[in-house]
């Protein structure tokens, strides 16, 4: 089960395509984030959809917003797909322990090894204040989350 909106969001520190830690606490009371959780890069689906966000990049990312992209691939795997991409956001790792960001907020797929399609719009006090959790094959459409974004 995902989270409930209106409750504190998990706390979580991950690295990124380029090695560099990311800490989810640097953010309480500076900046909302979005946080994407993708099943796997190199994707159909997935693709399509960061790459769309990569093109509209300021609406989901600026000085009021940081967005993160999270998949449960390899550092290595990341920094591929976001150099073959141009992705200019984090996109963290949650290899290891597999899957322990995304079981905290409660979108594990333990049969497949993967997060499934969620989004989460957390705002500067660490509150969860917007999701949608999608199934594998079921892309999010991006209008939603920026009027969620507007709304903050």
């Amino acid at each position: 089960m995902s989270l409930t909106i209106g409750t504190p969001a998990p706390l979580f520190e991950l690295t990124d395509q380029n090695g560099v830690s990311f800490s989810s606490a640097t953010l309480i009371g500076q900046k909302n984030l979005v946080v994407l959780f993708y099943p796997f890069a190199f994707t159909g689906t997935c693709t399509g959809e960061l790459c769309a966000i990569r093109d509209d990049l300021n609406s989901f990312q600026n000085d009021n917003v940081q967005l993160v992209a999270i998949s449960c691939d390899s550092r290595h795997t990341q920094r591929a797909f976001s150099e073959a991409e141009g992705y200019k956001f984090p996109v963290l790792s949650d290899f290891w322990p597999h899957g322990a960001v995304a079981t905290a907020f409660g979108i594990f797929d333990e049969a497949r090894g993967c997060a499934v399609r969620g989004t989460f719009i957390i705002d500067k006090e660490g509150i969860v204040r917007w999701q949608i959790v999608n199934g594998l094959g079921d892309a999010r459409n991006n209008g939603d989350y920026k009027a969620a974004i507007a709304a903050l």
